[in-house]
């Protein structure tokens, strides 16, 4: 039996995040700004029920094309807010369509969101050797300084401790426990 990250459990839509999924280094643009949508509407909720809504997020917010999702007017956010499938948090909703349009400008600027966030972490993926779930930071000074030049560039929901989610779920730090058979892996 395969040894995973405790925090997995026994859900088979977790398992398979965990193994195909979380802490594989992503260069895509619209998987980052995926996993910007999806972070900033877990705000205050468990992954799992984010995770289980996720096709409803994809369809919703137009496969979570960054330029399509800049266009939403109030109409489209309103829609949004009756969208039984996704978390129909007015702030959570707006802030996607605000964020996509601050994704756009950081493409522009940088060539592609990608080459803007990896900075963050000199251009490779951060090692961590935890043993135990308890010893893994909610945040670390990677992600404080990502999070504050985010809010300068007029991004909302991405403070410290969702932007370390999404460094640990885009790779850019590896947090697999070092006894998950991921944590060579990745």
């Amino acid at each position: 039996m395969k040894k995973r990250c405790g925090w997995s459990g026994d859900d088979p839509l977790y398992v398979e995040y965990h193994d195909k999924e979380w802490g594989i280094p992503v260069h895509d643009d619209r998987k980052h700004f995926e996993f910007i949508v999806l972070e900033g509407a877990q705000a205050g909720l468990s992954w799992i029920t984010i995770l289980r809504r996720r096709e409803n997020y994809r369809e919703a917010f137009d496969n979570f094309d960054p330029e399509k999702v800049a266009k939403y007017d109030e109409e489209k956010v309103e829609e949004l807010l009756r969208n039984s499938g996704i978390i129909r948090n007015r702030r959570k909703v707006e802030s996607a369509v605000v964020n996509a349009r601050a994704f756009l400008k950081i493409q522009e600027e940088f060539g592609s969101f990608d080459k803007y966030i990896w900075q963050f972490v000199g251009g490779k993926t951060i090692k961590n050797s935890w043993n135990n779930l308890e010893e893994i930071p909610p945040k670390t000074v990677e992600s404080e300084a990502l999070s504050r030049d985010l809010k300068k560039r007029g991004f909302k929901f991405v403070g410290p401790t969702i932007c370390y989610s999404h460094m640990q779920a885009a790779g850019l730090v590896n947090d697999h426990l070092v006894d998950c058979f991921r944590y060579n892996e990745v």
